[in-house]
This record gives C-alpha cells, sequence and structure tokens, in this order.
C-alpha cells in the first residue's frame, strides 16, 4: 500500500515537472530571440562576474567557486527551472550561512549540506509544495533580509579600510559572528591602508553614478578595470594594497573546477541538518521571489514547482564541482529581462560566457584589490538591505513590528536557522493570537425579539421571528478553532446564569471547526443536557457539519436538534417547549 502511495506522488511530482526550456522551445524558437538571448545573456555574464567573485571571497571561500557556481547552477537552473528568465548563480544572501558552515565544518561539510538542501529542495517541488514558501510570514522575510545584509557589510569593513587583522587574530580565523567581527576590526582600526580606502571610495562612486553614463555596461565591472590600472601604478609608487592574488595566491594560475570527495561515513547529518534546512529554505524564498518579480515584468507565470526542482537539482551538482549554494537573483534576472532576454537559453549563455572567461581570463583576477570587491559586496548589502520596506513596516501593527525586529535581531546576534524558525513561529502565534480574539459568541436574543417588536424582517429577508420565553439564541462570529476554543466555551456559558429550557447556537458565520473547538462545543452540549437544557444548532455550514458527522458529535446531539436556519431551529425549541419538562 505505502509502495502505491509512493509510486503515485513521484508520478505526480514528474507529471508537475515540466521546465519552462522545454515550453519555450515547443512554442518556437528563432534566430531572433536566439539574437535577444545572445546579447541579455553576455550582459547579465559582466553584470554576474565580480558578483560570483565576490561573493565566494566574503564567505571565506576562494574566487573560483563562486564563479563555478555561476556556471554549473546558472545553466542547471535554466534547463531544469520554472521560470522563463530566471539567472541562476551565487547571492550575497548565502554569505552568512556559507561562512558559518565552512567555519564550523570545513569544505566537505558545507559541500554535504548543499547536496542535502538541493534534495530537499527536489522533494519539495516533486511533492507540489512550490506554494509553501508563501507562507513565510513577510515581516520575517524582511527581517531577515536585512539581517544577512548588516552582516555582509560588516564583513566588508576589512577590505573597505584594508585593515590588516592578523595581529588581532593572533593565528585563529576571523570570527563568523557579528559581534565577534567588530571586536577583531576595533582592535586593528590602527593599520588602516589609505590607498585601500581611496580605491573602495571610488568603486563605491563608480557603482552608485556610473548607471548615469550608460546602463549597459555594468558600474563594477568599470570598477574593477579602474581600480585595478590603479592599483598597478600606486604599487610601482609603493603603495601596496591587497588583491585577490596576495589572499589567494593559486588564483595566479588561472580558475578551473575541482571536483572534491564527499565520505558520508564521516560526516555528523544530524549537525548538518539544520543548515541544509536554511539553506533549502532560502534558495527556495529567493527564486521563488526573484520569479515572482519576472512574472511581474514579462506577464508570464512561472511553475513554482518545476522551479523548486530546478534549484534542487542546481544545489545538488554545483557543490560536486567544486561550488557553493546557488539560487535565482533578482538583480540578475531583472537585467535580463531589461536587455532583452526571452527564454532560458540567455540564463544558459550567460554561464558559457563566463566559462570562457573562467578558463581563458581567471588568472588576471589575481590582479584585482580586495578593496574594489568590499565596495562591491557593500553596494550589494545595500540594495539587498531595502531600509525603505523597515520604515514602512516600522508603522504597521506591533505584531509585525515585532516579527521583523526579531528575526532581525536573530539574524545578526545569533543565527540565519534560529531568526528564520523564531519568526514563522512567532508570527503564527500572534496571528493566533489576532484570529481567537476576532472570534466572539453573542446573545442576540434580544435582538430578535426587537426585530419582531418592530415588525422588521430577519437579516436573510424573511419576517416572523419570535423567540418564545424559555428560549436563548447565541451567534457565534469567527473562526471556531484551537485558539478561540475556551473563549467561546467560557462566554456562551457565563452568559447562561439562569440556564434555558432551549439553547440555540447560530454558526452561520462560522466557516472553520477544529477538534479542539468540537471538543469545546461537547462540553458546552455535556453542561446543557446535565440541566436539562437542549442545545439546537442554526446555520452549520459544510466544513463544521462534515466534521460533526465524521466525530459522531451529530448522532449525539441528534439530527433533529440541527437546522440550516434559525426561523426552522425556532420551530424546533417550540416543539421542545411543548413537550413535558424534563426532571
Amino acid at each position: 500500500m505505502i509502495h502505491v502511495q509512493w509510486k503515485q506522488l513521484i508520478g505526480a511530482g514528474l507529471e508537475r515537472f515540466r521546465p519552462a526550456l522545454w515550453t519555450c522551445l515547443r512554442e518556437g524558437y528563432s534566430w531572433k530571440t536566439f539574437a535577444a538571448d545572445l546579447v541579455a545573456g553576455l550582459i547579465v555574464a559582466a553584470v554576474a562576474l565580480p558578483l560570483a567573485i565576490a561573493f565566494s571571497i566574503a564567505a571565506g571561500l576562494p574566487p573560483q567557486a563562486g564563479m563555478v557556481t555561476a556556471v554549473v547552477a546558472g545553466v542547471a537552473i535554466s534547463l531544469f527551472g520554472g521560470c522563463r528568465v530566471q539567472i541562476g548563480g551565487p547571492t550575497g544572501a548565502f554569505i552568512v550561512i556559507i561562512y558559518g558552515v565552512y567555519s564550523q565544518f570545513g569544505a566537505t561539510g558545507l559541500l554535504a549540506a548543499t547536496v542535502m538542501a538541493g534534495i530537499i529542495l527536489v522533494l519539495l517541488g516533486l511533492c507540489g509544495l512550490g506554494s509553501i514558501i508563501k507562507y513565510i510570514p513577510y515581516p520575517v522575510t524582511v527581517g531577515f533580509t536585512s539581517g544577512i545584509a548588516l552582516i555582509i557589510f560588516a564583513g566588508q569593513i576589512e577590505a573597505l579600510l584594508g585593515l590588516d587583522c592578523t595581529a588581532a587574530l593572533a593565528g585563529a580565523k576571523m570570527p563568523g559572528d557579528f559581534v565577534g567581527k567588530l571586536a577583531i576590526y576595533a582592535k586593528s582600526i590602527a593599520t588602516v591602508n589609505w590607498a585601500a580606502v581611496a580605491i573602495s571610495a571610488i568603486t563605491l562612486v563608480i557603482c552608485i553614478y556610473w548607471k548615469k553614463v550608460t546602463k549597459r555596461v555594468p558600474g563594477s565591472i568599470v570598477a574593477i578595470v579602474l581600480t585595478t590600472i590603479i592599483a598597478l601604478v600606486l604599487k610601482r609608487y609603493g603603495l601596496e594594497v591587497a588583491t585577490i592574488g596576495s589572499k589567494f595566491p593559486e588564483v595566479s594560475g588561472g580558475m578551473g573546477f575541482a571536483f572534491p570527495k564527499l565520505d558520508w561515513r564521516q560526516l555528523d547529518i544530524r549537525a548538518l541538518f539544520s543548515p541544509a534546512i536554511s539553506i533549502a529554505l532560502l534558495a527556495g524564498i529567493e527564486s521563488l521571489l526573484s520569479a515572482v518579480v519576472a512574472d511581474g515584468m514579462i506577464g508570464k507565470r512561472h511553475n513554482s514547482n518545476t522551479e523548486l526542482i530546478g534549484q534542487g537539482i542546481a544545489n545538488i551538482l554545483s557543490p560536486l564541482f567544486g561550488g557553493i549554494p546557488a539560487t535565482g537573483a533578482i538583480a540578475r534576472t531583472a537585467t535580463n529581462i531589461k536587455n532583452g532576454g526571452q527564454t532560458p537559453v540567455a540564463g544558459i549563455l550567460h554561464a558559457l560566457f563566463l566559462l570562457l572567461v573562467m578558463l581563458f581570463l581567471g588568472r588576471y583576477a589575481a590582479l584585482v584589490p580586495m578593496a574594489t570587491l568590499g565596495g562591491v559586496v557593500a553596494i550589494v548589502a545595500y540594495n539587498m538591505s531595502e531600509w525603505h520596506l523597515v520604515k514602512s513596516l516600522l508603522k504597521s501593527t506591533r505584531s509585525d513590528v515585532l516579527v521583523m525586529l526579531t528575526s532581525f535581531l536573530l539574524t545578526v546576534f545569533v543565527d540565519l536557522t534560529v531568526a528564520i524558525q523564531a519568526g514563522v513561529l512567532l508570527a503564527a502565534f500572534l496571528f493566533i493570537r489576532r484570529m481567537g480574539e476576532s472570534t466572539e459568541a453573542r446573545d442576540i436574543t434580544r435582538l430578535l425579539v426587537e426585530r419582531e417588536e418592530e415588525k422588521r424582517a430577519d437579516d436573510l429577508g424573511q419576517p416572523g421571528v419570535v423567540v418564545p420565553p424559555g428560549v436563548e439564541v447565541f451567534e457565534v462570529y469567527g473562526a471556531l478553532f484551537f485558539g478561540a476554543a475556551d473563549k467561546f466555551k467560557d462566554t456562551l456559558l457565563s452568559h447562561a446564569h439562569k440556564l434555558p429550557r432551549v439553547l440555540i447556537l447560530r454558526m452561520r458565520h462560522v466557516l472553520m471547526l477544529d477538534a479542539t473547538a468540537l471538543h469545546s462545543l461537547e462540553e458546552v452540549f455535556a453542561h446543557t443536557q446535565a440541566r436539562g437544557v437542549t442545545l439546537v444548532l442554526s446555520g452549520v455550514t459544510a466544513q463544521p457539519l462534515m466534521l460533526m458527522v465524521r466525530s459522531g458529535f451529530l448522532d449525539r446531539i441528534g439530527q433533529a436538534n440541527v437546522h440550516s436556519h434559525v426561523l426552522d431551529a425556532l420551530a424546533r425549541a417550540r416543539e421542545l417547549l411543548a413537550a413535558p419538562e424534563r426532571k
């Protein structure tokens, strides 16, 4: 039986797997479309080149790791993803996670965690859970994204100021936590390299203002070329600045693929599972957000399940070639669209262009100043922070502000995994609380009497609502679930000081009933039954009625005491009042 269910589940998942590339090719692919994809792919590659190198170094890894990711994951996401114009590769959001996993578990642990994350993403897609990411609250996303941005920026202070932290570290590795890094920077402040500061400043100015000159050539590429020349000139005059080559001497010989070996027997899978979940969540969130943005720009709809499967395949393959976690990149995807990219072929071409650079021009990366990369990543961190969204959320409800600040502070001072988990749980609890507060039960007996006295029709347009003595009518508003069950029960029983012969419970506004609320309803029924009071239900909607039937509650209360309209319930009450009173 289980085997058959698994076969059905996998079969249904494979039916959901419809890569956007296949769809585009079936619709017809012309030379004109290829020309547009070619131009867009080249421009996106120019944008992705410095970012791939910078993100990798910022995460504590050699630059080729980022380039390999941009190539391998870039091709995989375009081949197997569910969005027509998605550009995949390393992103700034992963810097914090990668740095922490690499510092704690080493390269092998990072490889394993990334592969595990890829498998999780594939399973989510196959199980049709592509929409599950949307249930992560917006304040949580803004909170941890802003926190990541702050940590990324803090991580670039060493490069921006050209600090020499060797003495402060005393042979240890740079701390991965926010406070630890700031402490090391504070101890090393006397080692500021003013030449590096100047290069950082030039990089920042170019990245900020170059788009006013032209948008066809990325400002980051201009900054890298210009500041590399400046660094070479300064070196002639004895002003040294740290470069990629001085930090990673192996890059001087060029970049290439590395095929690490993974021995699962030597890994603590349980310890790696939490980082794997974080990588999978972050990859899923960012890729689907990017796909949604792309949908709005091109007027098409992506396949979220296929997108998760594509992201999963990319994260399984990338580390096997020496890469790092990857996802869809919003900025690069937008660049692709703005420059005419129409199909996943643009993403494949962008990866192939990067492959050519890596194989034939990689050795020149050794000349690029670290201060330049620090400036590029600092700009990315600022754009990623989206402080205008933070300011806007600060004007929202107190619960949303609390969730956002909790996610932000936990990301900065504790851990991204904890931040996501705590943020989602806190948001869920606050939502449950709000829903519970919005659910109420009110005595509407007098309201119905007044309507009759004033010769008015009830709200359904049917006249003649007469509530005889000995009958009380309560109406329930809102979802009746575990968060509101006790409130419902206490309110109902506290108002019935002098219990009537018949208690009518009007449930036309209750669209959802869960097991906890049903248990409270059963307690109310037992309380009334023990005191000789008959409970009559009115206007029970579909879902609560089905639960009552399945649980047997309908049989206990009696089908004669469940009615679709309050008039029918009142008619039943008159029958009960006419019968002899039970002792």
